[in-house]
């Protein structure tokens, strides 16, 4: 069975992220949990967004905040019980939306039971649900920590590792493995959960003879046999979105393609590259130009076949609005507005990263031992120690530290900013009292305002979700411009990506001057909307019908 395509719901849906941690504390513990999440389902419903994607909620020792599982089936009591996911399930469920899991099985945690039975000896059952040899296979080098082969005493022998040394890599080519996998994932979904956000995804099928693991060889038989086997009894129910690091646009319309029934969309992340020189902490200034290539090839290439999922920041990535726009006091509101504009027009399923509709920026982080981020803390060790100067690594760590995500929801200006009564688990960013949900809901003209109205507005205009996009001004060094085109429905979008004025020399825009002025980010429309030069960080979208 296919994957539906044109009508399927997911096209016209906005994602809300969740990380769990971070989100709100009911117990007063400093971390956040479940109640604390049903709590503030009201302000996900006002918000308007459809799916909530909760990232990982299950026991684990939380070596990687979560995404190394000891149990799939279970609740980590830091979150909560079953119970208490039960009763978020149903909230959200009552308000009209869906939820998503994180689905972590490119690897688990090596205190799940799975892997302790795989090391306790060479012949033991469960040896092949991991990757086991008597000497490292490749030279792969693992994302946190050094060689991706770590030598496990008990045997003398290696596991294959890609992330953390206590995130051992499932062997997929096991069919014991998978079914384990489907098994649970149909455990989920028996329980009322909606689909599923896949962790790297892309990575479970491995060639240790090709020297590289991305693509592996097997990876779209293994998605279409997940597919066949847990998500086609469900055909108008569930959503798929597959995280794949490295994925190119030509093999994403294979993923995504509703003919091949894999997934219904991916997650990639060239446009969050675009900042980085030889790795992530060498940073780069963001040139608009490159960024407009890279979305509008995306654009072009899953134009007929397939799906993009659009977002700017999530768990993984620094704050957007730090990072592709401006946190200057003067520009923030506006930049996280244009910000959320330019996002959710293009073609595709946007995603809101929690905090973002209130426009959270950065966290000042004054030293190393505020960091609580694994992969922060390796690199600041392994720069340092290699003779960087410790405060380039810091500044570093300061602007791409994925701690800049975690930080606490600003709910309120009371302390902590309502995100706990106890000292929460990683610093409150101290803009709290200016950037917080209370403020903003009294204040119509607020960052989250605007993103309720860009939501309204996906949900209401058929041409954002249906139309054809139509990049402009490609070599504008400061202008984002495109078209949006649905049968005799055209909108324009406009945003100026700079702190001074800028001309929009869209080729006709006088033409556009009569066209309805449907969303703006700053106060006082212009009398010529589109031809008007536009202010700083300032976004239009426009919509004119053809005669």
């Amino acid at each position: 069975m296919a994957i539906m395509s044109d009508d399927a719901w997911w096209r016209s849906a906005v994602v809300y992220q969740i990380y769990p941690r971070s989100f709100a504390d009911s117990d007063g513990d400093g971390i956040g949990d479940l109640p604390g999440i049903t709590a503030r389902l009201d302000h996900l419903a006002e918000l308007g967004v459809d799916v909530l994607w909760l990232s990982p909620i299950y026991p684990s020792p939380q070596d990687d905040n979560g995404y190394d599982i000891s149990d799939y089936t279970g609740i980590d009591p830091v979150f909560g019980t079953l119970a208490d996911f039960d009763e978020l399930l149903a909230g959200v469920h009552a308000r009209g939306m869906k939820m998503i899991m994180d689905l972590v099985v490119n690897h688990t945690s090596d205190e799940h039971p799975w892997f302790v039975e795989s090391r306790s000896s060479t012949d033991n059952p469960k040896r092949e649900w991991y990757w086991w040899r008597p000497q490292p296979a490749t030279d792969w080098q693992s994302f946190f920590s050094g060689p991706a082969w770590q030598l496990d005493p008990a045997t003398g022998e290696y596991y294959l590792h890609l992330f953390s040394r206590k995130q051992p890599d499932l062997n997929w080519e096991n069919p014991q493995v998978r079914t384990a996998i489907y098994d649970m994932m149909r455990w989920w979904l028996q329980r009322g959960v909606d689909g599923f956000r896949m962790d790297v995804i892309n990575m479970i099928s491995k060639d240790l003879d090709a020297g590289v693991f991305l693509p592996g060889p097997r990876i779209h038989e293994f998605l279409a046999e997940m597919h066949r086997e847990v998500v086609a009894p469900h055909p108008d129910r569930l959503l798929t979105v597959g995280e794949m690091p490295g994925v190119t646009p030509e093999q994403a319309r294979l993923f995504t393609d509703p003919a091949r029934a894999e997934i219904d969309m991916v997650f990639q992340f060239e446009h969050v590259n675009l900042d980085q020189g030889a790795h992530k902490w060498d940073l780069r200034p963001l040139e608009l130009l490159r960024l407009k290539e890279s979305l509008g090839r995306w654009q072009v290439a899953l134009a007929d076949v397939g799906w993009n999922s659009l977002y700017w920041n999530n768990h993984d990535q620094p704050r957007a609005v730090s990072r592709f726009g401006s946190d200057a006091p003067q520009h923030r509101v506006a930049a996280a507005k244009l910000l959320a504009t330019v996002l959710h027009l293009h073609r595709g399923t946007p995603y809101v990263y929690q905090g973002e509709e209130l426009g959270m920026t950065n966290t000042p982080f004054a030293a190393i031992t505020d960091f609580r981020d694994i992969e922060s803390i390796n690199y600041h060790a392994t720069a340092v120690a290699s003779g960087l100067p410790p405060d380039e690594v810091l500044a570093a760590l300061r602007m791409m530290s994925r701690d800049n995500a975690r930080s606490p929801v600003q709910w309120d200006s009371s302390p902590h900013a309502g995100f706990t009564t106890g000292l929460p688990w990683l610093p409150v960013n101290p803009n709290y009292p200016e950037i917080n949900a209370a403020d903003q809901w009294a204040d119509p003209d607020s960052v989250l305002h605007h993103y309720r109205a860009v939501i309204a507005l996906r949900h209401a205009e058929p041409a954002v979700v249906h139309g054809t996009f139509t990049m402009l001004l490609p070599e504008d060094p400061v202008v984002y411009a495109y078209t949006r085109t649905h049968g005799a429905v055209q909108l324009l979008v406009l945003a100026n990506f700079s702190g001074a004025p800028a001309a929009a020399a869209v080729p006709g825009v006088a033409e556009w001057d009569a066209a309805q002025l449907v969303l703006g980010n700053l106060a006082g429309p212009p009398e010529a909307p589109a031809s008007t030069p536009l202010r700083p960080w300032e976004a239009r979208v426009l919509r004119r019908v053809a005669d």
